[in-house]
Order: structure tokens, then sequence, then C-alpha cells
């Protein structure tokens, strides 16, 4: 008789025994399909998302040889007193550098920033007040103002952009446009400009309005703006230190405007370029340092979110492993101990079958081929079962390396050195990064959390995912097959039936 016909009338005539072998497969099949549907999910998760999350490079001024020359210049002179003392001179970026570096290959995006900053003069901004009492709502520097809303600082913090879809702020919506639209490449040598919704709603502004500034620097010409687009900023005022530093007071403009109003052209503060891959910034940076002046210009790579969503990821993954080999470890050990106890209650069969000539292989065959067919049944309720395990899973890992990233990362920051710690980079006043107005700086573990809830793991389960499952599946029952089998197959058919 066909050995293939003979494991078909055993599925079929042994019911019982087969339903308790397909629930006993399917549990531990839907186990590895979650970890197989997290394991390839985290992986496609960090390819896919490489653009959107990207790497960022900065072009700036060289601070350490800005200090230097500071301090070469003050051990030059004679002993010097306050009012003569050597002053920190930060170069400007030039364009033509900005150009050049954009054509290089690898770059997603770029944007420039030039921060100036401006008094208010048809208009009223929003200062700040350290009083317990008086929080915020007190309105200065416009008409009748307080006088010292005339000094030298401004009054309003005017951040020269060239497109503010790809500032940090809006792209991770920290900042959105609530009316109108964001300033582009189009807006460029345009009075365009795009204010904080606070601002608009005190000056009683809307969208295709005009406003007058004052340059706050020499001359203090008078500038008309028109309004395009009016924006929400999430963070809370600064409360203290100048009133530019209020959210609520920066004005988004072309950079060629802030240029103007600064007094200089051809000249920016910085440039940041948003990389397609990250794992390139490398090469990228070492190409636009051949392009710059090194002693003057410096060119930093950021690709912190990145990493700490590829981290996280990593980690997601390396669960998913550890579920798929220790269930099918556990899931090997569980069906070979059921088909021995299977393969002891057909003792007299094995014997009976050995005794006529039946081939051993073709004995361990039937039993790999009854296990075959019932595992099919099994994939096929794995396949249904496993997406749900898999995104129940998934979210629990997900909630813990969240925490855990998190965790890490506010302990970095509050190191000696870090941002936000001790001795950590702090931003001027009237300074910013390039994304984030003056004044105002990220929150440690902010951008591990957003890249975390970026990365939503998207359980698809494919034809390869199911090839998989099934050669698990395979391996397992026959390892277990084999098993069970070394007992009865070493013996005569003599000792078996007498047995």
């Amino acid at each position: 008789m066909n050995f293939i016909k003979r494991a078909w009338q055993n599925v079929i005539f042994k019911k019982g025994r087969s339903f308790l072998l397909i629930i006993v497969m399917t549990v531990i099949m839907i186990f590895i399909m979650a970890g197989l549907l997290i394991r390839n999910a985290a992986i496609t998760t960090v390819n896919n998302t490489k653009q959107q999350v990207g790497a960022s490079v900065t072009l700036s001024a060289n601070r350490d040889q800005a200090f230097k020359k500071m301090r070469a210049s003050a051990s030059s002179d004679a002993p010097s007193t306050t009012a003569t003392r050597p002053k920190l001179t930060m170069p400007s970026v030039k364009l033509k550098d900005v150009t050049a570096i954009s054509k290089l290959s690898g770059l997603a995006n770029y944007n420039v920033s030039v921060t100036t900053s401006a008094n208010a003069s048809s208009i009223e901004a929003i200062t700040t007040s350290s009083s317990s009492n008086n929080s915020g709502g007190m309105m200065d520097g416009g008409p009748g103002g307080n006088a010292e809303s005339s000094t030298s600082t401004g009054d309003l913090q005017i951040t020269g952009v060239l497109n503010t879809a790809t500032l940090s702020d809006f792209k991770d919506n920290t900042s959105k446009i609530t009316k109108g639209r964001a300033l582009n490449s189009s807006d460029k040598n345009t009075n365009n400009v795009v204010i904080e919704s606070e601002l608009a709603k005190e000056n009683s502004l809307k969208v295709g309005d005009t406003i007058k500034v004052k340059a706050s620097t020499t001359g203090k010409k008078a500038y008309t703006l028109k309004v395009v687009g009016i924006y929400k900023a999430s963070q809370s005022s600064a409360g203290m230190g100048p009133q530019q530093t209020d959210p609520a007071n920066v004005i988004y403009t072309a950079y060629t405007l802030a240029n103007q109003i600064k007094g200089q052209t051809g000249k920016v503060d910085s440039a940041t370029f948003t990389l397609s891959d990250p794992t390139k910034k490398n090469s990228f940076v070492k190409a636009a340092k051949k392009i710059i002046n090194t002693k003057k210009f410096t060119v930093t790579a950021d690709d912190s979110t990145y990493q700490s969503l590829k981290q996280s990821m990593q980690k997601m993954a390396s669960f998913a492993n550890k579920i798929v080999w220790l269930v099918a470890i556990a899931g090997t050990v569980i069906l070979a101990l059921i088909i021995i106890l299977m393969v002891r209650e057909r003792r007299y069969e094995m014997g009976v079958l050995l005794s006529l000539g039946e081939k051993r292989v073709k004995i361990v065959g039937q039993l790999l081929v009854e296990m075959f067919m019932l595992l099919i049944v099994s994939l096929a309720l794995a396949g249904i079962g496993g997406r749900f395990a898999g995104q129940a899973l998934s979210k629990q890992v997900m909630r813990s390396v969240t925490t855990e990233t998190t965790t890490s990362s506010q302990t970095n920051n509050m190191q000696p050195g870090g941002n936000g710690g001790p001795g950590g980079a702090q931003a001027p006043s009237g300074q910013t990064d390039g994304n984030r107005p003056s004044g105002q700086m990220p929150q440690p573990g902010q951008s591990v959390k957003k890249a975390v809830k970026a990365s939503d793991l998207d359980l698809k389960i494919s034809a390869v995912t199911l090839m998989q499952l099934g050669a698990f599946g395979f391996t397992i029952i026959a390892f277990a097959v084999l098993l069970a089998s070394l007992n009865i197959l070493r013996l005569e058919p003599r000792k078996i039936l007498i047995g």
C-alpha cells in the first residue's frame, strides 16, 4: 500500500488525534508568525523611513576657530578694559558655497537660515512678564508702547528661510500652518511673511494684510511686509529674557528679506541639508568639506533621529527573533513528545509493516506526510490569527522600547556636555539652530519619541512571510518525527511485535 495513502487514512480516521495535533501546531505557528511579522516589519520600517527621517548636515561658522582668533587678538593687544575687550566675530556662510553643496548627490532638500531682529512699527509685539501675577498678554513695542522696545535688540525675531516646510518645527508638527500657506522658494526676493497666530489675533491681522517693521540695525529702515500665512506654535512662552524670545514674536520671511533687514547680501547664518539616505552622511560631509573653508566654517552631521529609530527597530527585531527561535525549539520538543506517544501506540502497526517488508524510510515518510497534512491546516489558521497576535505583541514591545529609548536619551542629555545639561551647548540669545526659534531648545527625548511614534509597524502577511513560516513548520515537524522514530525504527520487527 502506498505510504502517502496510509498517511491520509490515518489523518481521516483518527479525527481526535488529528484535531489535537492541529491545535498544538496552530498555536506554535501563530507565535512564530507573530515573531516573523514583527521582525520583517521592523526591518522594512527602517528601510522605508530613511528618506522620511533622514539625516541633517549643518553648515555654519566654526566657533572653535572664532574663539581662537578672538583669544589671539586679545593676547596680542595691550591689556584691555571691558570697553575695548575683543568680541567674538562669527563669519557668515556664503550662498555660493551653499549652492555648490546643494548640487552634491544624495540630497533630499536643503534650507538656509538668516536670523535678525526688528522693531514693530504698525503692530504691537507680544511680551511676557516674569511676574507671577502678570505672566503674559502684555502688549509692547507698538505705537505708544514702552520706549525700551526701540533698543537695538528689537522686539521681533525675523527668521529668514528658503522653505518653512522643511524646518524641524513644521515637520514635527510643533508648529502648524493654520491659515494661508507656508513660505517656499518662490517667495525669494519678496516681502511675504508668515506670522504666529497669537500675534495675528492680538493685532487683528489676517492673510493678505500688511504690517510694518523697522530694522534694529543702523539706519533703522522701515519695511512693509505682506502676511501670506499664519502658523500656530505649540511651545510655551519663554517667560524670561527679551520679548523677542516669545514664540509669538517670531516672523518667518524669505532669507533675502532677512538679509536686507540685517544689512547683508549673498550670505546666510547657516544652511541645513537633509540627506535622502542617512547611511551616506559621512561621504556627504567629506565632499562638503572640500567646498568650504574649514578654518572659518564647519560641517556637522546629525542623524540622531534615524539612529534612535534604527535602535528601537533593532530591539524589536531582536525580540522577534528570540520569540521565533524559542517557540521553534519549544515547539519541536512538544511535538516530539506528542509524536513519541503516538508512535508508541502504533508499535504493532509499524511492526506489521516492517515484517511485511516495508522500508523504514517509508514508515518515517508516512509519519512525516501525516504531520505535513496537518501542518497545512495549521498554516492556514496561523495566517489568520498570526497578524492579530503580532499586533498585540508589537504594541507591548513598542511601548517598552519607547520608554527605554526615551529614558536613555534623557540620561544622555543630562550628562555634562549634553544638550540641556551642565556644560551643554546652549543657544545664545538672538541665535537659532536654523530650525528652532531663539531661546527654545529641543526637549530631551523629544526627537526620540517622535521617531518611535512615526514608526508604527505595518504587519503585512506576504508570500515571503508564509514561505518562511512554512519552512519553520516543516523543519519543526521533521526534527520531531526523527526524534520520535529513533527508538522504534532501530528495533527488529519480531522484537516490536513481541514487545
